[in-house]
């Protein structure tokens, strides 16, 4: 048995790193400050960002996991947009400074009515929506609400079908009661910032981190215990997600254009293909020499599919490389 002193030692210990990681987080967010501003759903408050004519067609854009609006400004696609378009950015259900209540489930559909709400509160009709990694299940989810249509999807980098992947669900720890809450305050955020540079350079892999992204993403509010949360439950999700909707994929009849990166790390470039293959107006762009953050990659491409969408271009869909468009 551990003695007194053992245990004075380990909730002492407790206690500190409990102490510090609210200090942390709140250093965080007096660092980081809401970019956006905020609307509130269901007693739930979203922060998102808009950019661009009111009047031109809207753009709606959902991060992935783990991430939160700044991506997208970042990587220089809201600019892209905002050319011809009114673009909102959504921080997802406990990304960023959105809330996520723990007594709801946080599924893509659960997400996706949220967002709907959302977009009808602000006026926002027919929009294209376009989602990055686990955003576009829930982007996917927004094209399957009967009582909101939409004028196209644009999906990058995504995950729509189950497969073996034991790392999903290794990072899912934090994500379980009691024992995952206590992690999220103590170790957690010390070993996810010790991983932090890898995990980056794998999700931007075969490229470098973009010297923009290492000055400009606040990396440090991903640390904090409450986004821990909602990227722990994401991971535990993603794959019985996909494993839910993957059967009503050929009922999307909305043109949609897929986006991946061929040297993906995260994601495999299969997903996409095989997502193509099922659909009935898809066009699917392989990026040659992309990862899995393709929105830094060719995010002239996807601001162009964007356009094209709004304009209605009458094309045959196909398979398109990097190189095929650089001849073009």
């Amino acid at each position: 048995m551990l003695s007194a002193e053992i245990v004075f030692v380990i909730v002492v210990g407790i206690f500190v790193l409990v102490i510090g990681n609210i200090v942390f987080s709140f250093m965080a967010e007096r660092n980081n400050p809401p970019i956006g501003s905020f609307i509130e759903c269901e007693g739930v408050r979203l922060h998102y960002l808009e950019r661009g004519d009111p009047v031109a067609p809207s753009v709606v854009l959902l991060h992935g996991n783990g991430s939160m609006i700044q991506d997208f400004v970042i990587s220089g696609l809201v600019d892209h947009l905002a050319r011809r378009n009114r673009v909102l950015c959504f921080d997802r259900p406990g990304f960023g400074y959105s809330q996520r209540p723990r007594a709801r489930i946080w599924t893509a559909t659960s997400q996706a009515a949220l967002v709907v709400k959302a977009l009808n509160q602000l006026g926002v009709r027919d929009p294209i929506v376009l989602g990055h990694s686990w955003g576009a299940l829930v982007a996917v989810a927004i094209g399957y609400q009967n009582d909101y249509p939409i004028r196209g999807l644009v999906l990058a980098s995504g995950y729509y079908f189950p497969t073996w992947r034991w790392d999903f669900w290794m990072m899912s720890g934090p994500a379980v009661p009691v024992l995952g809450d206590l992690a999220r305050y103590t170790v957690a955020p010390i070993i996810s910032w010790a991983i932090l540079p890898a995990l980056f350079r794998k999700l931007f892999a075969p490229r470098s981190v973009p010297e923009d992204f290492k000055d400009h993403f606040p990396a440090s509010l991903t640390l904090r215990p409450k986004q821990l949360r909602a990227a722990a439950e994401e991971s535990a999700f993603l794959i019985p997600e996909a494993a839910r909707l993957q059967s009503r994929y050929s009922s999307i009849r909305c043109p949609v254009h897929i986006f991946h990166g061929t040297g993906d790390q995260i994601i495999e470039p299969e997903q996409a293909r095989r997502l193509h293959n099922v659909l009935s107006r898809s066009d699917l762009h392989l990026v040659n020499d992309a990862g899995h953050m393709v929105t830094y990659a060719d995010g002239g491409t996807i601001a162009q599919a964007v356009d094209n969408l709004n304009v209605c271009l009458e094309q045959p869909f196909r398979i398109i490389s990097s190189r095929e468009e650089d001849r073009s």
